[in-house]
């Protein structure tokens, strides 16, 4: 299958003025053997679940969007509501976002890293990063304690609920990666090097900058790239240590991109995005800025990024996993040479907003549904 199309009116609305620049890469074709995925249910009732991670003892930590961070157990089962987690402003896409284990994370508990929309002063919000340890109880929940915030994106922005970015990885190096987006409504912060919004940032554990020197002059130490929408899935090749990112376009063009320090990908200058009621946003190519790898026209709404490095389904290694929200779909991108050979539509046919996806200590696949009363875990394991 292929991603969602418009009518075709639209569609060519749309890709009127998106043909790809120099290396850029869209519309792939499907690989030549499909694959075949059994998917379970694996918990459901959650409100809104962002960003998953397990657990040393196989259960999973899930955020909500709302503000509340939940254990599910190895059964599948929800547990209350862990105490401590900051204020959070949950309007629009703001709230509680992703949650990431700290590398020394043990079967106790340990230090757990949170990302969220902050509010601020006068109704204002960014994006915020707060770490804490988490101490686990008998009860199947747990307590945030010693929760301190250890990076603010500056400026905050009134008047806009949308474009927080706020996926967590960890670097190769240990550093800590932190996406942002643009805040809807502050696209000429995007280009500023000395801004946090549009950008991903890159910290030590305890927040400050990870590089010695600015990437590039001028720039805040703390910037790793520059020239992002709202990056809202993130994820590290293992066997590179290149970081790879996924971010939402406007009407048409979403984008794969891989960040390479001191680099600009160019929103709002270049893009393959429409306007959401207007024409084409910036050009598609201008010296000196990146393209992305790979995007979409239409729009998908990516949100969550896996490469799989697992046993379970040998076929799938070195695969990229990306969660569509609009496409209601999982798209599958077969690299070969850092280029996007093929892809392929899955689980179309439930119809299911895909917030993120994980690779499990299991091998399977595991994902986040995007519902406000019935957000689910679903596990792809292989089709008998």
């Amino acid at each position: 299958m292929r991603p969602v199309r418009f009518p075709p009116v639209f569609a060519v609305a749309l890709a009127a003025f998106a043909g790809p620049a120099a290396g850029a890469q869209t519309d792939a074709p499907p690989p030549d053997q499909p694959s075949r995925v059994s998917v379970e249910r694996f918990a459901g009732g959650l409100a809104n679940p962002w960003g998953m991670q397990f657990l040393p003892d196989g259960r999973i930590l899930v955020t909500e969007k709302p503000g509340r961070l939940r254990i599910v157990s190895k059964a599948g089962k929800a547990g209350p509501a862990i105490g401590g987690v900051p204020e959070v402003f949950a309007k629009g896409q703001g709230g509680l976002l992703d949650v990431l284990l700290a590398n020394d994370f043990g079967e106790t508990g340990g230090d757990i890293y949170v990302s969220y929309s902050e509010p601020r002063e006068g109704g204002a919000a960014a994006t915020a990063v707060a770490r804490g340890r988490l101490v686990l109880d008998t009860a199947g929940g747990g307590t945030l304690e010693g929760v301190a915030t250890i990076f603010q994106q500056q400026p905050a922005i009134e008047g806009s609920t949308s474009h927080f970015g706020s996926r967590l990885v960890w670097a190769s190096d240990g550093s800590l990666f932190v996406t942002t987006g643009d805040r809807g409504n502050a696209r000429e912060e995007v280009q500023k090097p000395n801004s946090l919004i549009g950008k991903v940032i890159k910290l030590k554990p305890d927040g400050a900058a990870a590089a010695v020197t600015p990437a590039q002059p001028d720039w805040d130490a703390k910037i790793w790239s520059i020239g992002h929408r709202n990056i809202q899935g993130a994820a590290i090749d293992r066997a590179t240590g290149q970081l790879w990112t996924v971010e939402h376009g406007a009407r048409g063009g979403d984008e794969l991109n891989r960040p390479l320090q001191g680099r600009n990908y160019g929103w709002p200058v270049i893009s393959y995005s429409n306007e959401y009621f207007g024409g084409a946003i910036g050009v598609t190519a201008k010296e000196g800025l990146e393209q992305p790898v790979y995007y979409w026209v239409p729009s998908i709404a990516t949100s969550g990024l896996a490469i799989y490095s697992g046993d379970l389904f040998p076929e799938w290694k070195g695969n990229m996993f990306v969660g569509g929200l609009r496409g209601a779909q999982l798209a599958r991108l077969v690299l070969k040479d850092g280029a996007v050979v093929a892809e392929e539509t899955l689980l179309q046919d439930l119809e299911q907003r895909i917030r993120d996806v994980r690779q499990g200590p299991d091998g399977a696949l595991w994902l986040l549904t995007d519902d406000a009363r019935d957000g689910q875990i679903l596990r792809l394991t292989p089709a008998p």
